[in-house]
């Protein structure tokens, strides 16, 4: 098989898309065994099964799908290994966590960043959360070459797509989303990001997530761990995804002390936002893609989500602080203030000066407009406002 790539063909490998192969490979590549925990084994199999069944993949998807869960399965077996030599990464305290939610496009990347600025905090960077754990001979000295992975990664994304870069900036070394890690445990919304799997993203929403935020602790362990052997010393973690929304009960129960910063924006731009970046991800992927189907599950999948974090909230109000997308476009470091009242942590002004170094080095108009509308995804405002009535009636109007 091969794409066109310009006037050269590139050829596509064929591949095993099956759990027996996947594991099989990743055993074989590493000389490893011990893939951890078994509660990952049903998620990979219900999604390996969804991208066979449904997901329309063409031959580059296809590979990239076998790729992406062989890379997933060789961090898992590299993870246990570390943690078996150094027995002392499951010792590490993850002390009262800062996490942003929200639904996509309410700004919380920008605001992530902003506040990540600040060293203070253990920030996962987009190199870290592909790719947790280093080479088995990594020395915390030389370059990690897991940077140089993720660079080549975002080029081969953006030139694939560059449409990508309007919608979501990728930075192989800035801070991103946790659901990263969370992938590693097949429990996430990310195969759902990527490709049309409606029988897994059904099995994730109505199964128990806790194995996933139970991992996701392991996995910020062996993080803050490497941290510090690199000589890394901060005050707590500060997490980000819109992810969270939908189980952001289960994330409380594994992270008691965990502060949660909502960011909020009318679902009336987000949603059509939303779907538009996971339309130019599927695209990737698939040769075949109904922006009408995009727009369905995503709209659907946040209105479940959002009435669950409202629930939440009901019960744990204490835990939740509010932020909006037009405070933190207008006048940032005010909404930053909020968050460190709410935190009790004092917002120092080499703390500020670094935030506000941040903003200037990553301006919104360094990149390309992004561009939707409702109507190609199969959306409308009066859908919308039925879908999110609760949530807009507390948070919006």
């Amino acid at each position: 098989m091969g794409t066109e790539q310009g006037n050269t063909t590139v050829a596509i490998p064929a591949v095993d898309l099956s759990v027996a192969a996947l594991l099989r490979e990743a055993t074989e590549v590493t000389g490893l065994s011990d893939f951890g925990d078994d509660s990952f084994r049903e998620p990979l199999a219900v999604l390996v099964k969804s991208l066979n069944d449904e997901a329309n993949l063409n031959a580059g998807g296809r590979f990239g799908q076998y790729q992406r869960i062989l890379n997933i399965l060789i961090n898992r077996l590299r993870v246990e290994a570390w943690i078996a030599k150094y027995p002392e990464i499951l010792n590490e305290d993850i002390v009262a966590p800062v996490v942003i939610i929200g639904l996509q496009r309410t700004g919380s990347t920008f605001f992530h960043r902003i506040l990540a600025a600040d060293k203070r905090f253990y920030a996962p960077l987009w190199y870290e959360v592909r790719n947790p754990a280093p080479e088995l001979d990594w020395d915390f000295k030389t370059k990690d070459s897991r940077i140089s992975s993720a660079e080549a990664e975002v080029a081969a994304m953006l030139a694939a797509n560059p449409e990508i870069a309007a919608i979501h900036p990728m930075d192989p070394i800035a801070a991103d989303e946790d659901i990263l890690l969370l992938e590693h445990s097949f429990y996430s919304t990310v195969p759902d990001a990527f490709c049309n799997v409606p029988t897994y993203g059904k099995w994730n929403d109505e199964n128990d997530n806790t194995p996933a935020y139970q991992y996701l602790k392991r996995l910020l362990q062996f993080l803050q761990w490497q941290k510090k052997c690199s000589g890394q010393q901060a005050a707590c973690w500060l997490l980000k995804t819109p992810h969270h929304i939908h189980h952001i009960a289960t994330l409380l129960k594994v992270f008691p002390d965990a502060k949660i910063v909502q960011t909020h924006r009318d679902p009336l731009q987000t949603i059509p936002s939303a779907a538009s970046m996971n339309y130019n991800l599927w695209v990737l992927g698939s040769d075949n893609v109904d922006g009408k189907v995009v727009g369905e599950q995503w709209a659907a999948k946040y209105a479940r989500g959002t009435l669950h974090t409202l629930q939440t909230r009901d019960r744990q109000p204490e835990a939740f602080l509010d932020v909006w997308y037009k405070d933190t476009v207008a006048d940032p470091l005010s909404s930053v203030q909020k968050v460190y009242n709410f935190i009790g942590m004092e917002l120092t002004e080499a703390a500020k000066l670094a935030m506000e170094q941040h903003q200037e080095a990553n301006r919104r108009d360094s990149r390309p407009a992004h561009e939707y509308t409702l109507a190609q995804f199969g959306l409308t405002e009066a859908g919308l406002k039925a879908q999110f009535a609760e949530y807009r009636q507390r948070f919006v109007v």
